[in-house]
């Protein structure tokens, strides 16, 4: 099975936080955070400045790592096994713009989308706004139904 490091950023303000519609390839027509694949001796932090300059064109300055999840799902017709970084960032250099891939939009915490997300932000998005440490596994079909899942909320001090 094909492995894959990716990267996923929220930006959080107040009581909101910045999703943006994917215009094009995997996971067209969703809500999402930012991010990508890291590339070859890319960090996760380095992949995910750059993901976040790319497709909204702000630079991350203020943020942290808030979980690691694991995915089972089919990239690209394929089985595969996704890892993301999990990010929360509070302090970026520039405003949140549309790129050729990414559309931003800012949205009340209590007015997030979910139906029109894949279904696992539904069972971890509330931990990263909240500012907790967490991991967690999700497997999904062929056709993009989830198979299972699992969060584990890491108690850091």
């Amino acid at each position: 099975m094909n492995r894959i490091e990716t990267t996923l950023l929220l930006l959080r303000k107040d009581n909101q936080v910045m999703l943006a519609m994917k215009k094009q390839g995997f996971g067209e027509g969703k809500f999402n955070g930012v991010g990508g694949k890291l590339e070859a001796d890319e960090t996760p932090e380095m992949a995910m400045i750059r993901e976040t300059q790319e497709e909204i064109l702000v630079t991350p300055t203020d943020y942290s790592k808030v979980g690691v999840m694991e995915f089972v799902e089919f990239y690209k017709g394929t089985k595969a096994n996704v890892l993301f970084h999990l990010f929360v960032s509070t302090n970026w250099i520039g405003e949140p713009q549309e790129s050729e891939e990414m559309k931003p939009y800012w949205f009340d915490l209590d007015k997030i989308p979910y139906d029109q997300m894949f279904e696992d932000y539904k069972y971890w998005l509330h931990y990263a706004l909240e500012g907790k440490k967490i991991n967690g596994f999700f497997e999904y079909d062929e056709n993009w139904k989830l198979l299972s899942h699992k969060i584990d909320e890491l108690k850091v001090k």
